[in-house]
């Protein structure tokens, strides 16, 4: 199988000099090192940590806009700072603030620690979802295979009872709660973080009051009542990309620049949930991995995942399964796309993503120890 993927930028041999405003500069964390080397960095002053953790980047990407297209050109870090006080107080003001978000230490989530990646398993309590529909729907079984993947090391449990597949049909909210409360309140019984996978209001309300800790929204909480629910209740809210609905979000997705336009609205989502009573240190973003994107926007993305830690939020990365993987090997189903899902999530520890939403705990958390293992050792 073919697959054809093209860059998000135009490359540019030299940073820009006087012309590009500070509202259209975003900066694309490169160079990461980790463990010694990172510190050794730091101390050094020609790196700067990524949200205080265990890697640091040493060069960035400097993206600006110009004459309808993105432009990226790569510095080293310390050039990147002598660059910005040269365009003046605005720049210099804006690649700070950027800067700080970017390094700044994340604090405890949903009562979890993020000094370490957490791994999300997923539970679909639906008939139809990609890759597990069915096999959860009778709620017994979703519990056992729950505690299962606890025991395997998954610190989240995300139960969802509507599934958002490319051409899914919405399901009606009784229908929805129904599906997932027995789940949740048995999880929570058992002192698991529970995160409920809904984009309904009234969905987010019984869940929480049933135990969950964590809504995880496709919608970013634009639906009614959402943003209200999430400050009401004192969730740690998940926010994520898509571009229209899941009945035709895969039938023509459109981008001028895939990465930026994930930024931009995760930025505006962030923010409007600020102004609506819940914290940043709240908020977790999630670029939406298949959510109204073709390959070729999948992989614009992946490539740039540091790019999101300049909204200051940690950053989820929901690849599992996902048809990418596919696209980019023998158009294997969703149950034989565990190597390839393991490329893309270990890309993402070494981009600093904080949390991983994955089918196959057990694999992933294995796999999240050698990297952690030889990170360290760097």
């Amino acid at each position: 199988m073919s697959a054809t993927v093209t860059s998000a930028f135009r490359r540019s041999p030299a940073l820009p000099r006087g012309f590009v405003r500070e509202d259209d500069v975003y900066l694309l964390p490169a160079g990461l090192v980790a463990g010694e080397q990172a510190a050794a960095a730091v101390i050094g002053g020609h790196g700067w940590p990524i949200a205080d953790g265990a890697l640091a980047f040493t060069s960035a990407g400097l993206i600006w806009r110009e004459g309808g297209e993105a432009w990226i050109a790569l510095a080293p870090y310390a050039e990147l700072v002598n660059w910005a006080e040269a365009e003046g107080e605005e720049m210099a003001r804006h690649v700070g603030r950027t800067v700080r978000r970017i390094g700044g230490k994340r604090r405890p989530w949903a009562g979890l620690s993020l000094e370490r990646p957490r791994i999300m398993g997923v539970v679909n309590a639906t008939p139809d979802s990609f890759s597990d529909g069915g096999r959860n729907l009778v709620a017994q079984t979703a519990i056992a295979n729950a505690l299962a993947m606890v025991e395997s090391g998954a610190d989240i449990i995300d139960v969802g009872g509507e599934s958002t597949r490319p051409g899914a049909q919405p399901v009606p909210v009784d229908e929805e709660i129904n599906r997932v409360l027995p789940i949740i309140t048995a999880l929570a019984e058992w002192n698991v973080t529970v995160s409920i996978d809904t984009r309904h209001a009234p969905v987010m309300e019984a869940a929480m009051a049933a135990g969950a800790k964590i809504i995880n929204d496709v919608t970013a909480l634009e639906g009614a009542g959402a943003v209200q629910v999430a400050a009401k209740t004192g969730a740690a809210v998940i926010v994520m990309h898509m571009q229209g609905q899941p009945q035709t979000m895969q039938a023509d997705p459109r981008y001028a620049c895939a990465p930026l336009e994930v930024y931009d609205y995760l930025a505006a989502r962030v923010a409007a949930c600020e102004a609506g009573g819940i914290s940043r240190e709240r908020i977790m973003v999630d670029p939406g991995i298949g959510f109204g994107k073709n390959l070729s926007h999948n992989a614009q993305i992946l490539a740039t995942l540091p790019l999101l830690h300049g909204l200051g939020c940690p950053v989820l990365l929901a690849a599992s399964r996902k048809t990418f993987v596919s696209q980019l090997s023998q158009g294997e189903p969703p149950t034989q796309r565990l190597p390839g899902t393991l490329a893309a999530h270990l890309a993402g520890l070494n981009a600093g993503v904080q949390a991983l939403r994955v089918h196959d705990v057990a694999e992933t958390v294995q796999a999240l120890k050698v990297w952690r293992a030889l990170s360290a050792a760097g």
